[in-house]
Parts: C-alpha cells; sequence; structure tokens
C-alpha cells in the first residue's frame, strides 16, 4: 500500500538527470571517435588504398587486324594479316620493402602462330609513385646494366593531369606521356596522353639477315638491327590511375649498319580489344569510387556527424544542471499537494499516544467516579 504523499516523480527525475550527465560524456566520446575515424580514413586508409597492389596479374592485348610484317623463316612480307602484341606482367611484393613491387614482364608480337617479336623484363616499381625503381636484379631482355626509369603502366592515384615519363624498354629511354585532354571511354571519364618516339636503334637488336633480304646485290648475310618509330596513347581514369584502353602505332624496320640495306620488319596500328577495354573501364570505375568513398564522402560524413555529437554535449550537460537545479528545489520546499511529507509521522505518532488514553477511559467511566464520590459523602458527613 502506498503512503500518503509518496510521489514517484523525484526518483524518476533524479535518473534523467544522472542520464543527461552521461550522455554528454558518452556525446563527447563519440564526437572524438567519429572525428578520429575521418581523420583515419582521410589520411591513412586512403594512402594505403590508393598503393598499387602488391600481387598483380594482368594482361594487355593490342590488336590490328590488317597490319603487315615480315615472316623471317620465309623472309616474305605477309600483308593485311591479324597481329597481336600481348603484354603479361605478373608479381608481388618485393622482399624486404612493402612499399614495392617486383613485376615480371614478358612482351609477345605474334600472327597466329608465327612469333614476330619476344621480350622479357624484370622491374620493381614503387606502388605510390608508380615509377620504377633501380635497386635489385632488374633487366631489360637480360641486361642487368639497364636504368629503367619513369611509369611502367599505372599512374600515381589522384595524379594532377601534367606529363610524366613512361619507359620504352625497347628504345631504353622515357620519353614523356603529353597530356591531351579528357575524354570518356566505356562510360569513364578518362585523361588522354601521347607518346612519340623517334626513329630509334633498338638496342642489342642486331642478327644475321640475308643481304638479298635487304635489298643488297650480294650473296651471304649481312648483320641488321631493329629500328623503331612510336606512336602511343594511353587513356588513363584519373582518381584511380588505371590504364583503360591503348592505342600503338608502330614502324618497325630492319637496316645494315651503313644504312644500304633495309627492309619493313613491322607496319601495324595496334589498339585494345573492346572486351578488354569494357573490364579495364569496370575495374578502374570501382577502383574511383572506394577511392571517392576513402578519401572524400565517408571523412565528410563522418566529420560532420562527429561535429553535431560533439555540439550536442553542452546542451546535454546544460539540460543536467536544469534538472539537478530542479531537484535541489524540489528538496527545499513542502509538498503543495495533500498533507506535507513530515505530518503522516507526526499524526501516526499521535493515534499512537492518544490509544492508551482511550484505554483508560475505557476502563474508568466518568458515572463509576461520581458513584465513589457519593459513598464517601455518606461515610464522612
Amino acid at each position: 500500500m502506498t503512503a500518503p504523499g509518496w510521489r514517484p516523480e523525484g526518483p524518476r527525475r533524479r535518473t534523467g538527470a544522472a542520464l543527461a550527465r552521461n550522455g554528454a560524456v558518452l556525446a563527447v566520446a563519440a564526437g572524438v571517435f567519429l572525428l578520429t575515424a575521418a581523420l583515419m580514413l582521410r589520411f591513412y586508409a586512403y594512402d594505403r588504398l590508393a598503393l598499387i597492389e602488391p600481387r598483380t596479374d594482368l594482361q594487355l592485348r593490342l590488336v590490328d587486324e590488317q597490319a603487315d610484317y615480315l615472316d623471317t623463316s620465309t623472309w616474305e612480307t605477309v600483308e593485311d594479316r591479324k597481329v597481336q602484341r600481348t603484354t603479361e606482367i605478373s608479381g608481388g611484393a618485393a622482399a624486404g620493402n612493402p612499399d614495392w613491387a617486383t613485376w615480371r614482364m614478358s612482351v609477345d608480337t605474334s600472327s597466329g602462330s608465327a612469333m614476330i617479336g619476344h621480350m622479357d623484363r624484370r622491374v620493381v616499381v614503387d606502388r605510390a609513385t608508380g615509377r620504377a625503381v633501380n635497386c635489385c636484379g632488374e633487366h631489360v631482355g637480360g641486361d642487368r646494366a639497364v636504368r629503367q626509369a619513369g611509369l611502367v603502366l599505372y599512374w600515381p592515384a589522384g595524379a594532377d593531369a601534367g606529363d610524366r615519363p613512361l619507359y620504352v624498354a625497347e628504345a631504353r629511354s622515357a620519353p614523356p606521356m603529353r597530356y591531351q585532354g579528357g575524354e570518356e571511354v566505356a562510360g569513364v571519364p578518362v585523361r588522354r596522353y601521347t607518346q612519340t618516339v623517334p626513329d630509334t636503334q633498338v638496342p642489342d637488336s642486331s642478327r644475321p639477315v640475308p643481304a638479298d633480304a635487304l635489298g643488297l646485290e650480294r650473296s651471304g648475310t649481312v648483320e641488321a638491327s631493329r629500328w623503331l618509330e612510336l606512336e602511343r596513347t594511353y587513356w588513363i581514369e584519373p582518381v584511380s590511375g588505371r590504364l583503360v584502353a591503348a592505342e600503338e602505332s608502330r614502324r618497325e624496320t630492319l637496316r645494315t649498319e651503313d644504312g644500304r640495306g633495309e627492309r619493313l620488319f613491322l607496319d601495324a596500328d595496334l589498339e585494345t580489344a573492346p572486351a578488354q577495354v569494357a573490364a579495364f573501364a569496370e575495374d578502374a570505375a570501382g577502383r574511383r569510387t572506394t577511392l571517392r568513398a576513402v578519401r572524400t564522402w565517408a571523412p565528410a560524413g563522418l566529420g560532420a556527424l562527429g561535429g553535431l555529437v560533439l555540439a550536442s554535449a553542452p546542451l546535454l550537460a546544460l539540460r543536467a544542471a536544469r534538472r539537478a537545479e530542479e531537484e535541489e528545489e524540489e528538496g527545499e520546499r513542502p509538498e503543495q499537494e495533500g498533507e506535507p511529507a513530515d505530518t503522516a509521522p507526526a499524526g501516526a505518532a499521535g493515534a499512537r499516544r492518544s490509544a492508551p488514553l482511550a484505554q483508560d477511559e475505557e476502563e474508568v467511566p466518568g458515572d463509576d467516579l461520581a458513584h465513589t464520590r457519593n459513598g464517601h459523602d455518606r461515610l464522612h458527613p
């Protein structure tokens, strides 16, 4: 049974004030956590995600359906045939340095079963810049004295649109890839870069060639080297730095050292197969979305939410202070409704004190006292 004057609002208000005080502390903790998470995403997680993956397994195929080349098995020129240039890249993190990757690259130029050219290459890549690093066992065609430089395949994630050198292994040089403007390929915004390699002798390409195959009126063989003219175009998704499409216009010739004998070796306008362009574009778009989310969208959202939560902390603290003041005032003033809180014990004590008196009155009624007085008077006149 509830005692008179008891009111449940007091404990509830005290609990509300305590919750408000704790809420302010929790708001500060949550706000700091959200802001810290935003900073970690922007300045740590993004930098790690933007790196080139340590494990790479890639095949780039460039095709010309109507190319001309020299069949070195018969020394006859083959015209209007499909030629494919395939670059295979595989590798993983460099030993002792997780910020570098070691790639093994092989390049095969072929037409059906006929092999036109082959080259092997090993390169160490800085995963942050995409540039070649000369440190440990790299080579081009077995030449370990070569010093590779410039980009290998990918651009740095989020890089500006400026010109960048790209290494051409056949020329042993890194002419600049010059920015030509923005375009769209397979629904993905890209930047177009072009690179030009002037007529250049390919190092270590000398080989014996029949003299008559080079137009010389003599028998036997002569030493001839391969010469290369190259116009290359790359389309790069700028946020991820990924290659989306590529084209190469290659003209290669065989020439004698004195320049009197010359023969066309390869004339091809190669471009990435449409199916591969679609696959590269999808991959680049996915990485672009992830990098943007980690660098911009998620930090902005978490930062804004953390700011709002922190801003609510003073309001919660003020609310707690007001509730505490109300509780203090409520404890000092008497109750306004019903009996005061301290009347119940006094009334109960008064009731207990009056109970023996009532019992005495029942045991000694007033009329008995009157009869007693009358008898006394008769004894003592």
